[in-house]
């Protein structure tokens, strides 16, 4: 399957989010190992081109099967390269799907993780028509938190997320 196979899911003046696919796996590879991907989200301990593929069969590609949404690939309009991902994941322990997000550190800071997380916040809401969507950030990312309250949801509350060793913020 090519890269430019699949259809955009959502687009936004900037941004085009379409499903992944295994040809993502280079940038995939890249972007779960972004330090700042590891200190604010997880490490997911994939370290190879074939765990990467595997991490996008298992996590994005089986989520959009069970569950009609997932994460997506955020790629600009202007020219298809890819920057991060966003898009709704269903996780253990939450009751909602929730909004989630991940850009390579070059494309911070333009207002893209706003500009998607906005776009697929009314694309679940609009199209998926899913009656809450929540989001958690670790506490110290304060970059994240800006971009939930900049769409609308508000921090409730801090819990630990079964099998992580530190807090969320949770928001609504």
């Amino acid at each position: 399957m090519s890269q430019h196979s699949c259809a955009a899911l959502i687009e936004t003046d900037r941004l085009r989010l379409r499903e992944l696919n295994e040809g993502d796996a280079p940038f995939i590879l890249a972007l779960l190992n972004d330090p700042s991907f590891i200190k604010y989200i997880v490490d997911k301990g994939v370290r190879t081109l074939e765990q990467a593929r595997d991490y996008i069969k298992t996590g994005p590609i089986a989520s959009y099967r069970k569950n009609g949404f997932g994460l997506y690939l955020t790629e600009l309009k202007e020219n298809g390269s890819p920057i991060g991902m966003c898009g709704l994941v269903s996780r253990p322990g939450l009751d909602h799907p929730d909004i989630g997000y991940a850009f390579m550190p070059e494309h911070c800071a333009k207002g893209y993780a706003t500009e998607s997380a906005r776009a697929v916040l009314d694309y679940g809401r609009n199209i998926l028509k899913l009656d809450k969507i929540v989001a958690i950030t670790s506490p110290d990312n304060q970059a994240s938190a800006r971009v939930l309250e900049k769409i609308g949801l508000k921090f409730l509350y801090e819990f630990r997320l079964e099998g992580y060793d530190t807090d969320s913020r949770y928001y609504a």
